[in-house]
Formats: C-alpha cells, sequence, structure tokens
C-alpha cells in the first residue's frame, strides 16, 4: 500500500514539475491600446499562436491613449493605436529610455451609426455632426429637431468612445476641429462593442466607432452616410480606400518598443504581422495597405528605425493612403 502511494505521489510531482516546466518556458508578448486595432491584432495573435505554440500574446484595449500610458512605461511590448503617437507620448518615452518602431497596418474609417427603427436620417453633413457633437451643443442640441427641422423631438441619446481613446481624438479633431474637443453629456466607453449595443438597444440614439464594429453588426445597426460637401457618402471598406470617405478614414497603427523587438519572439510576431497583415486586415472588416506599404514596414522593422514619421501631431486628418505610403518612403 505505501509503494502505491509513493509512485502515485512520485507521479503526481513529475506532472507538477512538467506543468510548471511548460508554463515557464512560455514566452507572453504584452499588448494593449485601441480598441478599433484590436480585431486586427488578436486575428494576427490566434493565428501566430497556432504556429507557435509557446508563445501567448495578450492583447487588451484600453484605448489608444490608455495603451500609451503603458506603453511608455515599458509595461507592454506593442501599443496598438488608431492615430500616431502625439509629442507629450513621444517626450514621456524619452524621458523612460523607450524607443519605439512605428509601423502602420491597415486604413480605417469611423462609421456614424443609428438605431434601425431610425426612418428619418439618410444622411448627415459634417456640420450637422459638429453641431451635435462640439462643446457647446451640450444641453441645447438634445433633440433630434434641434439638428434638422421635421426631426422627431425625440431626445438624442449619444454614443462615442472615452477620452483615452484614439478615434475620439480623430473623430473630435475631423469634426469640431480640435482634438478632445466634445460634449461631454454622453455614454462614453472604450469598448466599442459596448457602443454598438447602446445604439442598437435604443431607438433614438446616435453614435460612432471603427467601421470593423458597425460592419460585424449591420443586422442591429444602420450607418449613417456623411456628406463633406460632394455628396453623401456611405461608409464602406472601398470609399475609404478610394478615399471618398471624408474625413473620417484614418490609418492604424502598432507601435513595437525597441527593447523587445530584440527577443526572438516579438521580433517573429511582428514579422508574422507584416507578412500576413494584408489578407487577415480585410478578413475583420478592414482597408489592408497597399503590398508596398507592408515592405517598407517590414524593412523599417528589420533595420530597427524608430520614432513617428508624423513629428509627434497625433491625428492625421486627411491623410491618404498615398500620401501615407510617401510618408513610409522616406
Amino acid at each position: 500500500m505505501k509503494v502505491k502511494q509513493f509512485l502515485v505521489l512520485g507521479l503526481f510531482a513529475c506532472v507538477l514539475l512538467i506543468s510548471f516546466g511548460a508554463l515557464a518556458a512560455e514566452k507572453i508578448i504584452a499588448v494593449d491600446g485601441s480598441s478599433t486595432v484590436y480585431p486586427i491584432t488578436e486575428a494576427v495573435a490566434e493565428e501566430f499562436q497556432k504556429v507557435h505554440q509557446d508563445v501567448k500574446v495578450t492583447v487588451g484595449i484600453s484605448g489608444t491613449g490608455g495603451g500609451f500610458k503603458r506603453f511608455v512605461r515599458g509595461e507592454t511590448d506593442i501599443n496598438d493605436a488608431s492615430r500616431p503617437i502625439k509629442a507629450s507620448e513621444i517626450e514621456a518615452c524619452q524621458q523612460n529610455g523607450i524607443e519605439f518602431i512605428e509601423l502602420p497596418v491597415a486604413f480605417d474609417g469611423i462609421a456614424v451609426v443609428v438605431n434601425p427603427k431610425n426612418t428619418w436620417v439618410d444622411h448627415l453633413t459634417v456640420e450637422e455632426l459638429k453641431k451635435i457633437w462640439e462643446p457647446e451643443a451640450q444641453g441645447k442640441q438634445v433633440r433630434w429637431s434641434d439638428i434638422r427641422p421635421g426631426w422627431p423631438e425625440k431626445p438624442i441619446t449619444l454614443f462615442g468612445p472615452g477620452v483615452d481613446s484614439g478615434t475620439f481624438e480623430y473623430f473630435t479633431e475631423a469634426i469640431v476641429g480640435e482634438a478632445k474637443k466634445s460634449r461631454g453629456d454622453y455614454v462614453a466607453s472604450e469598448d466599442d462593442n459596448v457602443l454598438v449595443q447602446g445604439v442598437a438597444q435604443d431607438e433614438y440614439a446616435l453614435g460612432y466607432f471603427g467601421l470593423a464594429y458597425y460592419l460585424e453588426n449591420q443586422d442591429i445597426l444602420k450607418a449613417v452616410p456623411i456628406d463633406s460637401g460632394q455628396g453623401p457618402v456611405a461608409p464602406t471598406p472601398e470609399n475609404v480606400k478610394n478615399g471618398a470617405y471624408k474625413p473620417l478614414s484614418r490609418p492604424l497603427f502598432i507601435y513595437v518598443n525597441r527593447k523587445s523587438a530584440d527577443r526572438d519572439e516579438v521580433e517573429k510576431f511582428i514579422t508574422f504581422y507584416l507578412e500576413h497583415a494584408k489578407d487577415l486586415v480585410e478578413e475583420v472588416g478592414y482597408v489592408p495597405l497597399p503590398e508596398k506599404a507592408y515592405e517598407l514596414a517590414l524593412e523599417r522593422f528589420r533595420k530597427r528605425v524608430t520614432g513617428s514619421v508624423f513629428g509627434g501631431h497625433g491625428a492625421t486628418v486627411g491623410v491618404s493612403i498615398e500620401e501615407l505610403l510617401k510618408k513610409e518612403a522616406q
């Protein structure tokens, strides 16, 4: 009996040692940042981990700004970003001895959406969007009839990204004219799925978030075409790609800690990311960059070229795919 117990205990100890060894051998890549870029990075991570089963890629959604707060402290290896890094974030990196590699991964549109029961909105002008979202609208533009005569005298329930979101910064700069300048009386969340459900459950709601989240939820949302002066244009991948969806199209990025890039698993992950991005970006509802852009980004990564080609200016309103390609080639 004692021999059997000894054998069982011995076997149990071996299992524990093997399990502990497996855990110790597992390599972790920490990613945080934009909820807009999240679906792309998550898709890449899933495919990468099928090939590299000893690596675990964790992907958070703290928002672009929230992710950068962690990135500049060296807490993460990669930051997903729906806008370029800002001057203040570059300065924080310098203070903490963090060098970074900036890599564009896709193009995206910001979708403005309403509830499917909304029968009165067939489009909105940029001026009307500003009228809804500018700080002066708080307490004044509160009903649909305040936006356009003839619309229902019903209250508008607004949903949008939180202040740490790159989408929030881009939208406010593109529509209101200044980044982070917005009314505050709206339901805010860094998680786009929360915004999706909010609009889907309220007949009088209006919200905005990354195009992919609309494309995934077309059965419960209605997209609003935007008129920037050339007539209403719907938020579609095609209109983002050809530059017609203005001014709510923008490039998406990942930022890699220069020190992390020298770890074997991170180097393999970023190489895999850029080599497979074109297919996976399209698969999750975004607009892939031209093949040349991914080649240039991969070259930038392999040479460990640090810094931003955008000079710390944050939002990149009006930057086309062609203009992005020129910047990458510089």
